[in-house]
């Protein structure tokens, strides 16, 4: 469940933004963050989706001063991301367009003020070359 991912170049990037609702914290929206992240691997996984990995980022806080131009970065209006991999845009979508999905996103979308899921096509990818 916490284990590398590997992802396999010319996947689908989807990422998504959360913003909670005032009141609302990261621990509580801890259960039905797990619950919908395991329907989306054990249901569309693979051959069943199209599913390849994902990961959950809360917002730590940190402007890279070396990395950002431009805005500070500092009105960020986001507490966390899900950046998950897909082998293409359309079984994402018809992934969370399935009654299951759907179902568990609803819990976590009531304690949301926004979500925004936006689509990347990978451009490159590396890691250092090992001695």
């Amino acid at each position: 469940m916490f284990g590398p991912v590997t992802i396999p170049f010319g996947a689908k990037l989807l990422f998504n933004t959360i913003k909670l609702k005032p009141g609302v914290t990261l621990d509580d929206i801890e259960v039905a963050l797990a619950e919908m992240c395991s329907v989306v691997k054990e249901t569309y996984g693979g051959d069943k989706g199209g599913f390849i990995a994902g990961q959950v980022f809360r917002n730590a806080g940190f402007v890279s001063a070396e990395g950002s131009v431009g805005r500070d970065g500092r009105d960020g209006d986001h507490d966390a991301v899900i950046a998950t991999y897909w082998r293409s845009f359309e079984e994402h979508e018809r992934s969370h367009a399935d009654a299951v999905f759907k179902q568990k996103f609803g819990v976590l979308a009531e304690l949301c003020s926004a979500t925004q899921e936006l689509g990347y096509d990978m451009m490159w990818q590396g890691a250092p070359e090992q001695a």
